[in-house]
């Protein structure tokens, strides 16, 4: 991390955060939004379409997708990620269009050994380049309960978004040749799958399959956001882009504040601070504010 501060600091600010936020609660309906794509069985929806969840196990992870394409808006779901020792595991919750130029934003849970956090990855694909990784600690037990992970995506910028709390913000610099999402419809996926030779700390803690097998859990998806269907957006033109509630969700002072915070105590990784990586020089987004 960045920099530390003590535990009771710490809780006592989130908890001030926490408590200034409107709670996040929608009941999608998993039958009518998604289809169980890949793993047989390991794949469930229940209680009446509010409750979905995927396993994994050693033969095999399981996966889900959107029936609906979407291009700009806000993407809301509630995860409840695999509890104990989930080290090699991965949750990934992302919006993706497909084909070797595809756009692409990410978060993915990267498991840990029992009493370790998990590191929350991000990424931005733009015309199938990502390398724009930006990894994060929590300040909560994702494993315990629900907590809601968020994606606003605007012709301006992404914001990922963790219990309302801003976490990362991409801009669009096309102005200066960086591309950026926007042309192409994306659909939600997420899957559960192991990935031992890299996900935790870089390969070197294996799967322990006779823990398996591993479940997360999803639920309250909400989707405010134009949808794509035979070519056209259900947002008929870019003046109700801008008329949308979702379009309202700019961050004003206090989340900027909030920002800052997160990626002062939280930030592990960040692409454009990495000068081993990029020695001839970070990517010109990276040269540009970051609030």
């Amino acid at each position: 991390m960045g920099s530390s501060c003590s535990g009771v600091s710490m809780l006592v600010l989130v908890g001030l955060v926490v408590n200034s936020l409107v709670v996040v609660a929608f009941a999608g309906d998993f039958y009518q939004d998604f289809d169980l794509t890949w793993g047989d069985n390991r794949g469930k929806i229940f209680n009446g379409g509010k409750l979905l969840s995927l396993s994994l196990d050693r033969v095999s992870g399981s996966g889900f997708q959107s029936k609906k394409e979407y291009l700009f808006g806000r993407i809301d779901m509630q995860l409840k990620l695999v509890a104990g020792n989930s080290a090699g595991t991965v949750t990934a919750y992302y919006l993706s269009s497909q084909g070797p130029t595809h756009d692409e934003i990410d978060f993915e849970f990267l498991g840990n050994l029992s009493g370790d956090p998990y590191i929350l990855h991000t990424n931005v694909y733009t015309q199938g380049k990502g390398n724009r990784e930006q990894q994060f600690y929590l300040w909560f037990d994702p494993t315990r309960n629900f907590h809601t992970y968020s994606i606003i995506w605007k012709p301006q910028h992404i914001i990922f978004m963790v219990d309302n709390i801003p976490i990362r913000v991409f801009k669009n610099a096309e102005s200066i040749g960086v591309p950026f999402p926007k042309n192409q419809p994306m659909r939600i996926y997420s899957s559960l799958w192991n990935a031992d030779d890299w996900a935790t700390r870089g390969g070197l803690v294996k799967t322990d399959w006779t823990k398996a097998p591993f479940t997360a859990y999803y639920r309250n998806f909400n989707a405010n956001a134009c949808t794509w269907s035979g070519g056209a957006s259900s947002c008929a033109s870019t003046s109700s882009i801008s008329n949308g509630t979702w379009e309202t969700n700019e961050l004003d002072a206090p989340g900027r504040r909030r920002l800052r915070w997160v990626q002062k105590y939280f930030m592990i990784y960040n692409y454009c601070t990495d000068l081993k990586r990029f020695s001839q020089g970070v990517p010109p987004e990276c040269k540009r504010p970051r609030f």
